[in-house]
């Protein structure tokens, strides 16, 4: 595998061999002080150009950077749509297990490009870039929710549990799962996100997608994280389900003593009952309450 230093000469001496290339930008957890380092960290690359259409034309000119895994070229994609703003992005996935995520960007529209506080200036050659202020994660910092914020998490969060509920009664697996998966969970990572932002001051970043939780949290709240993560078992993913009540209920309730906001008690307890009443209904039921 490529060291770092090597992949970084590979980089600059590629855009320096290249007149299209005046700019170069390093953005993601590699500019990110506080970001842990592992080999798996890629390589967030943005390329500024004269223009993007000669780029394109011709994609054997990323060759000099490696022998390939994959490829993926997301504005040729039709799902998700691309952005449509004049930019292009390589994702590269080399054999030797580096990465490259190199996007291509027009000086033309410079002034759209904006500034992330995880970026580092590798390269200008006109010196057309202002100095920029040095790397950290301030711009991925949690913000402590307002009133609304937090009542419209809990709502959603147990509004949508008896659609859970619903799906494993059916022994409708897949529809359960992405209910509990992708929405109940999100409301669970962020009110996660919110409490690890009141016992840290929202000093620091939890990661995307949570992944620097286990930093933040207590063993014991780690442990019931954990045990939300079921497998493709009904009765564990009922258990799953309950544990996810149980956690957002405690951490909910912190962060509204937190900033004084009124947990939803009702909400909860009638919804509590209402799951573990449908956990008990016989399959046969052919009214849900009598």
């Amino acid at each position: 595998m490529r060291s770092e230093a090597e992949m970084f000469d590979l980089i600059l001496n590629t855009a320096r061999a290249d007149e299209r290339v005046r700019a170069v930008i390093l953005n993601g957890s590699r500019a990110n002080p506080n970001a842990p380092r592992d080999p798996f960290q890629d390589f967030d690359i943005v390329y500024l150009v004269t223009e993007v259409a000669s780029f394109r034309q011709d994609h054997s000119w990323i060759d000099c950077f490696g022998e390939r895994m994959i490829l993926q070229l997301p504005d040729e994609m039709v799902d998700p749509p691309p952005a449509s703003d004049g930019s292009f992005a390589y994702l590269i996935q080399f054999a030797d297990g580096n990465r490259i995520d190199l996007g291509l960007f027009p000086l033309a529209k410079l002034a759209e490009l904006g500034q992330d506080s995880e970026s580092i200036l590798l390269l200008d050659k006109d010196g057309i870039l202002p100095p920029f202020p040095p790397a950290s994660d301030r711009d991925y910092l949690p913000k402590p929710p307002s009133a609304k914020d937090y009542f419209d998490c809990c709502n959603e969060f147990w509004w949508v549990c008896p659609y859970v509920a619903k799906g494993l009664w059916r022994e409708e697996l897949p529809y359960a799962r992405v209910m509990l998966d992708q929405i109940v969970r999100a409301q669970l990572m962020k009110m996660l996100t919110w409490y690890i932002g009141v016992q840290t001051q929202f000093a620091v970043s939890p990661g995307k997608m949570g992944k620097y939780f286990k930093r933040y949290l207590t063993p014991e709240v780690w442990a019931m994280l954990e045990g939300t993560y079921a497998d493709a078992s009904y009765e564990h993913t009922w258990q799953a389900l309950e544990q996810m009540g149980v956690l957002f209920r405690m951490t909910a309730g912190a962060v509204a003593e937190h900033f004084g906001y009124e947990y939803p008690a009702g909400d909860d307890a009638r919804v509590s009952a209402h799951l573990k009443h449908v956990r008990r209904l016989p399959r046969d039921a052919k009214v849900i309450y009598d």
